[in-house]
């Protein structure tokens, strides 16, 4: 059974490499010679199929690797979207004044969080150490981090072929885009401001005076 992924890092003085497969699993380690085609040099993000073998040691490799067609492109697109849909939260927040100033520095706050997350959920598929559920993921997308997790699919190249994850997350990222359009609404913009205003205020200070006392005993 061939298998199919990207060449992710390439040494070629060395002559060695490794290719991310197609599902995120974890790394395989390749070797010049294992290329089908010597007289064509491999190139980062480069898509290939391959064999699993293994070295003299029991390590996963790959074995009759062939490059797969044309090299891959970074999906450019993908970021963009994310940048101008945070700079539309910004204008919208701080220019129009329609939506509570909080809700930007919540997109960028979850962003950030969810870019962290999949940045050490690709470390951990590297390492075959635990890995964060697909479905902690996904809730983060949904709760405002889906730019966050746009740009980590683009940059760290993770999560960014399996079909069924694909299909799940950008479920989410429509949900939540359904949700912040629902923000124009003046009596859903009101009902938010207060609940950020009063509410969400009202929680953290007596989560703080909690701490204060349970940690700190001060009157």
């Amino acid at each position: 059974m061939r298998n199919q992924g990207t060449l992710t890092s390439w040494n070629d003085e060395k002559g060695f490499g490794f290719i991310t497969p197609d599902d995120d699993s974890r790394q395989i380690f390749v070797r010049i010679k294992s290329f089908s085609n010597r007289g064509r040099r491999p190139k980062i993000n480069q898509a290939v199929n391959y064999t699993l073998s293994s070295d003299s040691k029991g390590r996963p490799c790959a074995a009759n690797v062939l490059f797969a067609g044309k090299q891959r492109t970074s999906r450019i697109g993908s970021s963009v979207i994310a940048l101008l849909f945070i700079a539309t939260v910004a204008f919208s927040s701080f220019h129009l004044n329609k939506i509570p100033r909080l809700i930007f520095w919540w997109y960028v706050i979850a962003s950030l969080l969810t870019f962290i997350i999949y940045s050490r959920d690709k470390t951990a598929a590297k390492n075959g150490s635990w890995r964060t559920p697909e479905s902690s993921l996904h809730l983060l997308a949904l709760l405002c981090g889906w730019p966050g997790a746009l740009i980590a699919q683009q940059i760290l190249r993770h999560k960014s072929k399996k079909q069924a994850f694909r299909v799940v997350f950008w479920i989410t990222v429509l949900l939540n885009c359904g949700a912040f359009v629902l923000l124009f609404i003046p009596e859903v913009s009101v009902e938010v401001q207060y609940w950020f205003d009063v509410k969400l205020k009202f929680w953290i200070s007596n989560t703080v005076k909690q701490f204060l006392f349970k940690y700190i005993k001060i009157d």
